[in-house]
């Protein structure tokens, strides 16, 4: 049964993307997390510091900031270097064998068009409570 502080209980999920549609797409269908989304990945760590997530959903490949440059100031930074990192994009990298990539520098890699359930195993994996 939930309760009106069930919300208090909820996945905090920070993406990251510099495609609006994505982030309002996640933010509508994946109501069950609290999701927190920036457009511009130079706002990412301020933003992040202050939402305070359990994992950080974001872009590999975007305009202003790469998203593995931004993985890595967020491993950098005091506040959030624990907050595990999974990238959604629309190219991942080959594998030798010619298959996608399902991890990529440890951090596990969903291919968009990505579905709730997905996502929803992607925090079972990577958010531990």
């Amino acid at each position: 049964m939930k309760t009106p502080w069930s919300f208090l209980n909820r996945t905090r999920i920070f993406a990251v993307d510099d495609e609006v549609g994505f982030t309002r797409l996640l933010a509508l269908a994946a109501s069950q997390f609290e999701i927190c989304a920036v457009n511009d990945p130079r706002r990412a760590i301020e933003v992040a510091t202050e939402f305070r997530p359990d994992l950080i959903l974001m872009d590999r490949y975007m305009s202003r900031m790469s998203g593995d440059l931004l993985a890595r100031s967020f491993e950098a930074h005091p506040k959030l270097s624990h907050i595990p990192i999974a990238f959604v994009t629309a190219s991942a990298p080959r594998d030798e064998m010619g298959g996608f990539h399902t991890h990529l520098d440890g951090r596990p890699v969903l291919m968009k068009p990505v579905s709730i359930a997905q996502i929803e195993q992607c925090v079972r994996e990577c958010v531990r409570r």
